[in-house]
């Protein structure tokens, strides 16, 4: 072996290269965090080959003086932090003090900036490191040029002009989301590809992702126990093939954290087909000290102090923006009060518990739906209810006769104010699959199957809502577990119980289970608790129960809900309407579709050309 010796320092500014500058997308993330730091107002980035031949930065922030200049290249040299105490409540984008070094052993690199109150600028690089009097206004001038020059290995697993542009522009706007009070331009080989007028963030958020997702996503603005989330969530209609319009920050800092993802996936869990993507800026804002940022020198990786109270936070939080009714959504309602006007389940769900053909577990309910149910709440819609006909008679006639007097007291046509009713009145169906309404914008097309699917789906859930039922088994369900499932279920043995599960070891690699959730008592029992014992030992909460019971109810409710070729009468109709109008989630299906979309008259007037 030969001797241990100390590394030069050239090789070691290499070595943390390696961990800071990937690729030029990594120099521009740096580079623009800093200039942030420094209070700038307006922010240039000038790109050349992708950035690999030149990348310039030009800022007007508060400049570095003079005799800072040359320490500013040196390693761990920084002005954010000078304590313990100041790395655990970091404030700023950055504080290792590494990435300027980092930038500075693998690429020619000129530094030129005028600090406030100075007579005029000063300019150092890599190699010439006393400063030299400079020409500029204001700010600070960072020019990166020739990545790894001297580096050619590394200089190899660079990827074309066209690629690297790509990961600089996506850089580029995760910084400019998160700060809509700063000015941004971008440009590439001298053209200009974005610029960012300062102002505030819904009007940032149109102008990087565009009308499409602002037309489709709900504002989420929730604020509890020190924790606040904001931004804007996509509705299941503009849900992507990949994460490219997935942005997340916690105090400003775009992340990808785990339990944070695992939150947002949840959320979206109910209403989103597993094969897409949800779209959604958020941002996470909370006390410094209560998230640990020093994880990776990427800073993309954080650690939170309270997890399970990050989780719970995100996935509630997120699940109400999400769930608002139409009428309350329409009405620019805040999620709370979205959340209060939802009326509750109607006889549709105490009919459903009723089917003679469902699990005997579910009859446990009806008396709760009974009692939750407020007189009049819904309107009554159920020309699918479960209950089965009297013998001789069809369903048609077994449906009518039950709800005729209903049926009758609605409104079969407009009162007058159609701004009183988002989705508007019924004109009539299309070939029994749409119904047609007219509201105060124009046209409303609806999709009555899935519609009444979801109302359907929403009204069982709400039923069996804090009452999850617990099936004894007569024989314990006895199955082999390795040592860290054994840990887990000791450790979360309470939540265990509380999710209905009874499970206690057996032997040295056994687990006994001696109750399940009434709902899942024909489920594999082994599968389900590995299941749960995996997704409890990696998060601190776990919705697997409910995704499991929520995966029954779905089929429950597709198999009740109003087939196609039905035909309604007006009535019914605008009793479905006004059931969606009070219904949680009611824009999507179980499956993720849209139940209804809107065409309005300038877009009826376009069809037919009309006024052109």
């Amino acid at each position: 072996m030969p001797a241990i010796h100390k590394l030069p320092e050239v090789l070691i500014n290499q070595i943390a290269a390696g961990e800071v500058v990937e690729r030029p997308a990594s120099v521009l993330k740096e580079l623009m965090e800093n200039s942030l730091d420094a209070g700038s107002r307006a922010i240039e980035v000038a790109l050349a080959q992708g950035g690999v031949k030149q990348l310039r930065i030009t800022d007007d922030g508060c400049g570095i003086d003079r005799d800072d200049l040359a320490l500013a290249l040196e390693r761990h040299a920084t002005s954010k932090i000078a304590s313990l105490e100041d790395l655990e409540a970091v404030g700023t984008m950055g504080f290792r003090g590494e990435a300027l070094a980092a930038i500075a052993s693998v690429a020619r690199t000129k530094i030129t900036s005028r600090a406030t109150g100075a007579a005029h600028a000063w300019r150092v690089t890599e190699r010439e490191r006393d400063p030299v009097p400079a020409a500029l206004n204001e700010g600070t001038v960072i020019e990166v040029e020739d990545l790894y020059y001297n580096t050619p290995a590394r200089r190899k697993f660079l990827k074309s002009e066209s690629t690297e542009f790509g990961h600089c522009d996506d850089v580029f706007r995760r910084v400019a989301l998160a700060r809509p009070d700063v000015g941004f331009q971008l440009s590439h080989n001298g053209r200009v590809s974005l610029r960012l007028a300062a102002g505030d963030a819904a009007r940032r958020v149109r102008e990087v992702l565009g009308d499409d997702f602002m037309a489709n996503c709900r504002l989420v603005d929730v604020d509890s126990g020190g924790f606040r989330l904001s931004g804007f969530a996509a509705l299941p209609a503009y849900a992507r093939a990949n994460r490219d319009a997935q942005f997340f920050y916690v105090n400003g800092r775009f992340v990808r954290d785990k339990l944070i993802q695992h939150a947002l996936r949840e959320a979206y869990a109910d209403i989103l087909h597993g094969a897409r993507h949800p779209a959604f800026v958020l941002f996470l804002d909370m006390d410094p000290a209560g998230v640990d940022v020093n994880v990776h020198p990427a800073k993309t990786e954080v650690r939170f102090r309270e997890g399970r109270a990050i989780h719970q936070f995100v996935f509630h939080g997120l699940t109400r923006a999400l769930a608002t009714p139409v009428q309350s959504a329409s009405m620019s309602t805040t999620p709370a009060e979205a959340s209060a006007s939802y009326a509750g389940p109607t006889e549709q769900a105490r009919l459903a518990v009723e089917e003679p053909g469902l699990p005997r577990a579910l009859s446990a309910w009806q008396s709760t739906a009974e009692s939750a149910s407020p007189a009049g709440a819904g309107s009554g819609f159920s020309p699918a209810a479960f209950s089965r006909p009297a013998p001789g008679r069809s369903y048609e006639a077994e449906r009518y006769s039950q709800l005729a007097p209903q049926i009758q007291s609605l409104p079969a046509a407009p009162d007058g104010n159609q701004a009183s009713a988002p989705l508007g009145y019924a004109l009539g169906q299309v070939h029994g699959v749409y119904v047609l309404a007219q509201n105060a914008q124009g046209l409303v097309l609806v999709d009555m199957h899935a519609a009444h699917e979801r109302i359907l789906y929403e009204q069982l859930k709400h039923v069996l809502e804090g009452n999850p039922g617990v099936q004894r088994l007569l024989i314990p369900a006895v199955f082999n577990a390795s040592r860290i499932e054994l840990a887990t279920a000791e450790e979360h043995a309470d939540t265990l119980l509380r999710m209905g599960f009874d499970v206690a070891a057996a032997g040295p690699n056994e687990l006994a289970v001696r109750s399940v959730p009434a709902l899942l008592g024909r489920a594999n029992v082994a599968d389900l608790l590995r299941a749960l014992l995996a997704e409890l030992r990696d998060f601190p909460a776990s919705e697997v129960i409910a995704t499991r019971r929520n995966e029954l109810l779905a089929t429950m409710a597709c198999h009740g809900a109003v087939r196609a070729n039905r035909q309604l009468t007006l009535p019914e109709m605008n009793a479905l309407l006004r059931d969606m109008e009070a219904t949680e989630r009611a824009d999507q299906c179980n499956h993720g579709r849209p139940t209804w979309t809107q065409l309005s008259m300038t877009e009826l007037d376009k069809l037919f050309m009309r006024g052109q």
